[in-house]
């Protein structure tokens, strides 16, 4: 897969639910991680009922997946629909969370992509109208949660395989193909930027491997180092955190994978315990073989390699329709997504801007 924009995982499918117990519609499909989502669903059980986008290619290339999906004429014929339990939505960044509100005031529960939000205002908004209804605001933060070794490593961790987490380095490169990206992309207001958008997966790895509840940004900082015919972006940020608990966190997203590379991009974390640490090659493991979710452990014991593709699944996605049905929260706690898309946002507006100006 050369184009991040499209990656669209799947996982052995394990169904939660029977066939129509729980149904799904989809509106905004900006970006190709909406695929990704659908299958997940879709995969776990749900069944995808109903589609609305205004623009005809992206609903033409959606349906070529889910040929099954009714087309709505309009967004509120498909929020009026009383069958659907939940709304999933890859709409421009900027849109997701106003998209949210209207969708929890028809009674559903929503399933954006990530960036939820560009603006603590949204988030502000989204935190009223979850306590409002009651319903899930669920995020798909998939750098975690369709990555088998993402959640290989999550399940060592709570078993103590390090012991207590000290650290996350997470390393987010990213394959431009500018060519494919749309015009919104380049625009830092409707995209959220770079540490908004491809470092929310990042923060919400560190909250999660770490256990921690909350974090503070200790330093940010963006650039646009190569890319000056498109001044409304970055292609490149990096941000150092530290927990509430103690842990850090340092982690650098950028727009510079090369050509050469047979993936969109060389993603990689290292987590480091008390006891040993772990390395997650998410994607490919680079000049020794194609297939991702290469595991790597460490500790008293010896040195460990775990190719787990194919072998964990993305169990998230099957958690999150029971909570739907249950009002549980056993995929993902309403306050540890809302807290993830808080600690990004920060690390975007307060971000020192890098002056790359000739010196002299």
């Amino acid at each position: 897969m050369a184009d991040g924009m499209k990656y669209a995982p799947r996982a052995k499918a394990a169904p939660v639910v029977e066939k129509g117990a729980f149904k799904f519609g989809v509106i905004g499909l900006d970006h190709g991680h909406i695929v990704g989502m659908a299958h997940g669903l879709a995969d776990a059980g749900g069944e995808l009922v109903a589609v609305y986008d205004p623009n005809e290619k992206n609903l033409s290339e959606f349906r070529e997946e889910f040929p099954s999906a009714e087309v709505a004429r309009t967004e509120d014929e498909l929020l009026q629909r009383s069958d659907i339990q939940m709304v999933a939505s890859a709409a421009i960044t900027a849109d997701r969370g106003p998209l949210g509100l209207r969708v929890m005031d028809h009674g559903k529960h929503y399933f954006s992509d990530k960036a939820p939000f560009t603006t603590l205002e949204q988030l502000s908004d989204a935190r009223q109208k979850v306590e409002e209804t009651g319903l899930i605001w669920a995020v798909c933060y998939s750098e975690r949660v369709q990555s088998e070794c993402g959640v290989y490593a999550g399940n060592l961790i709570h078993e103590g395989a390090i012991g207590t987490v000290l650290q996350v380095i997470g390393m987010g490169p990213h394959r431009l193909n500018a060519p494919s990206r749309p015009e919104w992309f380049f625009d830092r207001e409707r995209s959220g930027g770079i540490l908004t958008d491809l470092g929310s997966h990042q923060v919400e790895q560190f909250l999660y491997y770490t256990g921690a509840r909350d974090a503070r940004v200790l330093h940010s900082k963006v650039a646009n180092y190569a890319h000056p015919q498109y001044p409304g972006m970055d292609d490149f940020g990096d941000a150092t955190l530290v927990a509430d608990n103690g842990a850090t966190n340092y982690f650098r997203v950028d727009w510079f994978t090369p050509d050469g590379l047979g993936t969109w991009g060389d993603g990689r974390t290292f987590i480091v315990g008390t006891d040993g640490y772990i390395e997650l090659r998410k994607y490919i493991d680079v000049a020794t073989g194609p297939i991702g979710d290469q595991v790597f452990l460490v500790d008293h014991n010896g040195e460990r390699h775990i190719s787990v593709h194919g072998q964990v699944g993305f169990p998230y996605f099957g958690q999150l329709i029971l909570d739907c049905l249950n009002g549980t929260e056993t995929a993902m706690t309403q306050e540890h997504t809302f807290k993830a898309a808080e600690l990004c946002i920060m690390t975007q507006r307060d971000a020192v801007q890098v002056d790359i100006s000739p010196v002299g």
